[in-house]
């Protein structure tokens, strides 16, 4: 998709700010559909603000256009928008809910950028998000790629963009059903563990098999509010590869961390459109 869809563009329309009137006196106005062509085409290709198509009007113009609609939260509220939508034709699944990180270059540096341990301490950024179980994108956070993962996940699932509904008690669990949270070893942490807990989740995260005799299979080791691992995770990994598809995502060129967020922001807005024309 190069170009805003018409049902799309209706819901951008109701949250940007009003469009100055055609025939004004002063420079010729780029028509904000345009200007959102644009900026959709960037994203989606990757390619620099200055060498935008002349159909799409001036690079400079849309990047300017973008920081300002940035600013103003448009493309995260158009990304509320369309989850509420969502919920209400198909239904967001909390039931199981999955967290994951990817590293991601950034050659360019900026805030929010570190030395990547996985990538030869190469300047990296990472991007965290959380999603349900059919993998609709619930949350965005962008940290340096030095930062581990666990001292990040209880902020990535407070900035769900939309209220998360209450999980309730094991004994009430018939007439709602609890919130189970995927995660990999990476998030293995006593103490994350239990605020995770806290926030009515009950975990699901690989755990080390005991070293049995030598011929034996060696046990798991069970916890409370902890089960076994399940296989839904590669859920949020498939959205992961989603994002990565809209190549301004894929490496970081963007040097102020906000207006990487916008577009991520702006690609979990087309990823929910899609799944609603699609089902």
């Amino acid at each position: 998709m190069r170009r805003i869809h018409d049902e799309l563009w209706d819901e951008f329309k109701k949250i940007l700010p009003k469009e100055k009137p055609p025939k004004t006196v002063g420079r010729p106005i780029i028509p904000y559909k345009q200007v959102l062509d644009g900026i959709l085409y960037v994203l989606r290709t990757g390619c620099q603000w200055k060498m935008l198509p002349k159909e799409y009007g001036s690079g400079s113009t849309c990047h300017r256009r973008f920081q300002e609609w940035n600013k103003l939260d448009v493309f995260k509220n158009a990304w509320i928008k369309l989850l509420k939508d969502y919920d209400d034709k198909i239904g967001l699944n909390w039931t199981w809910q999955s967290i994951d990180s990817i590293s991601i270059k950034s050659s360019l540096g900026g805030p929010k950028t570190g030395n990547n341990p996985t990538d030869r301490s190469k300047l990296g950024t990472k991007r965290h998000i959380l999603t349900e179980k059919k993998g609709i994108p619930l949350s965005v956070v962008i940290s340096p790629a030095s930062t581990h993962d666990i001292n990040l996940v209880t902020d990535v699932v407070d900035n769900t963009v939309i209220k998360r509904p209450k999980s309730l008690s094991r004994s009430r669990r018939r007439r709602r059903r609890l919130q189970h949270l995927c995660l990999d070893k990476g998030y293995k942490s006593a103490e994350e563990e239990q605020e995770l807990i806290k926030r009515g989740y009950v975990l699901h995260i690989p755990i080390k098999k005991k070293k049995g005799k030598k011929g034996e299979i060696g046990k798991e080791i069970s916890m409370p509010n902890r089960k076994k691992y399940s296989s839904k995770r590669w859920v949020v990994e498939r959205t992961n590869s989603w994002h990565n598809r809209f190549r301004k995502l894929f490496t970081r060129y963007e040097k102020k961390d906000e207006n990487y967020l916008g577009l991520a922001q702006f690609s979990c807005s087309i990823i929910i459109y899609r799944k609603l024309i699609l089902g």
